[in-house]
């Protein structure tokens, strides 16, 4: 595991955070979905690269 992969499982576990402050804060739904997909994204893009499906 190199040190972009554990920025990216970071950074998703961080903002899967925001998303559940925000949602509870009352934020605006647009503003939730976009956290939650950057989570999402960030989440994935770490998980393919351990496992070595994406360079």
């Amino acid at each position: 595991m190199n040190g972009l992969n554990t920025v990216l499982i970071v950074l998703g576990l961080f903002l899967a955070g925001g998303v559940y402050s925000f949602q509870k804060q009352k934020m605006p739904k647009s503003v939730v979905v976009l956290l939650a997909l950057g989570s999402a994204m960030c989440l994935a893009a770490g998980i393919l690269r351990i496992q070595g499906l994406w360079a």
